[in-house]
């Protein structure tokens, strides 16, 4: 069963529904009651109607995948679709009452509803907005050139648990032994399977020690020391290094291309509005 259904609902589904409800409602709807609209203007769109108000399907697929975070809806049960439906029908129970009581006009629920339709518009201008980011091909051979590091490097890694073995390792492939077929034999890793092989990676994917001990060797060369990491002992031996290809390192340029223009567009919203911070 899908992990979001194994606690029962709380506080933090309530939030989540509260801001899908509010994305779907849109101008016009009570606070306490955001979600549901008049059964006969939706009833195509239903999927459920309580006291004579539906709940928009759109709120209830935006609900459920605010619950799956990005895992894929197609792997929900319909037991499961319908528990997420129970959940809705009951927060829409609590919610009508709530309104009857008057706590739609509670201070603290009406400065936490602003903060969450405050959050969803943002979300909605932001998205609007990087829509239109498409960088240019000149834009991105541009940011390509000003990377200062985009070295690649293919090395290969044998892992340990202790400072010992590693040792023991490192003079037995100064002896000798192929570093493959020690990596095979001995490592604790994965990668032993294809001789320790770690393939092209940049150091931004390796804990820091790592990264640093790849960094300073040569081609061909190998580790005359062990390398701690929170993993254990490594002996890693640099096979080969070389500058990552432009087509490669698109997606990674254009999302730095698009994290500067937008805030270059927030900067521009700052600076022609009146901000007083009061904290």
């Amino acid at each position: 069963m899908t992990q979001f259904l194994r606690t029962p609902w709380n506080l933090v589904s309530t939030v989540a529904a509260i801001a899908v409800m509010l994305t779907a409602c849109g101008k016009g709807q009570q606070a306490a009651t955001p979600a549901v609209t008049d059964a006969p203007a939706v009833a195509a769109d239903a999927v459920a109607v309580v006291d004579g108000k539906a709940i928009p399907r759109t709120a209830y697929d935006d609900y459920l995948k605010s619950l799956l975070r990005g895992k894929p809806v197609t792997d929900v049960t319909p037991e499961e679709k319908n528990q997420v439906l129970d959940q809705m029908v009951n927060m829409q129970l609590i919610a009508t009452e709530a309104a009857k009581e008057g706590l739609e006009k509670d201070p603290d629920v009406v400065t936490r509803l602003d903060l969450v339709r405050t959050q969803l518009l943002a979300d909605a201008g932001a998205q609007k907005y990087l829509k239109t980011l498409v960088p240019t091909d000149q834009e991105l051979h541009a940011e390509y050139d000003a990377v200062a590091d985009k070295t690649e490097y293919h090395a290969r890694h044998i892992l340990v648990p202790t400072k010992e073995k590693a040792e023991a390792l490192i003079k037995k492939i100064k002896g000798g032994a192929k570093f493959e077929d020690v990596a095979k034999a001995e490592s604790t890793d994965t990668s032993k399977t294809s001789g320790g092989d770690l393939g092209w990676f940049t150091t931004a994917r390796m804990v820091k020690p790592f990264g640093d001990a790849v960094k300073a060797l040569k081609k061909g060369e190998m580790t005359t020391e062990p390398v701690q990491t929170q993993y254990g002992w490594h002996i890693i031996k640099l096979e080969d290094s070389r500058d990552a290809p432009f087509d490669q390192m698109k997606p990674q340029l254009t999302n730095a291309i698009t994290q500067k223009k937008f805030q270059a567009y927030i900067d521009g919203l700052k600076k022609n509005a009146k901000i007083e911070k009061k904290l």
